[in-house]
């Protein structure tokens, strides 16, 4: 599977699934073992160490100092790795609402991380924008 790379059908066709829990970043030095029981949703290796986005409640529980409070969104459309504009067209949507959002890209799906307090706003933000692609697809 490659994925869509066509703006309009993945704009038109994907699906917001605001998942449960909050999660939060943190950052630990790149020679350190993660602690026990901790399993991060997305990692990455930079030069000041390693990021992990991870459950607020299991970065607590491992002494962990979480940042951001945030919800993950979920775009269910198997969007390429290639697909030109996708994520600029979200973030450029939901920065016109005055949202940050912190998008991470994985094989199958985009992710977006949304501060917790406006995870709804966002959701219904997305819904809007799919439906009027929808619209002029039709």
């Amino acid at each position: 599977m490659t994925g869509e790379t066509d703006l309009g059908r993945l704009l038109a066709t994907m699906r917001p699934v605001l998942r449960p829990g909050r999660f939060v970043f943190t950052t630990v030095p790149g020679d350190t073992p993660l602690p026990a029981g901790v399993e991060p949703v997305m990692s990455f290796r930079e030069t000041e160490g390693l990021t992990l986005i991870l459950a607020e409640e299991a970065a607590a529980a491992a002494s962990l100092r979480g940042i951001y409070p945030c919800r993950m969104i979920t775009l269910e459309v198997h969007s390429s790795l290639e697909a030109v504009g996708f994520l600029a067209a979200i973030t450029n949507h939901l920065a016109q609402a005055g949202m940050g959002v912190n998008p991470v890209s994985a094989f199958h799906h985009d992710h977006l991380f949304i501060a917790a307090a406006r995870a709804e706003e966002a959701m219904h933000l997305l819904a809007d924008l799919s439906e009027r692609h929808r619209a002029e697809q039709a």
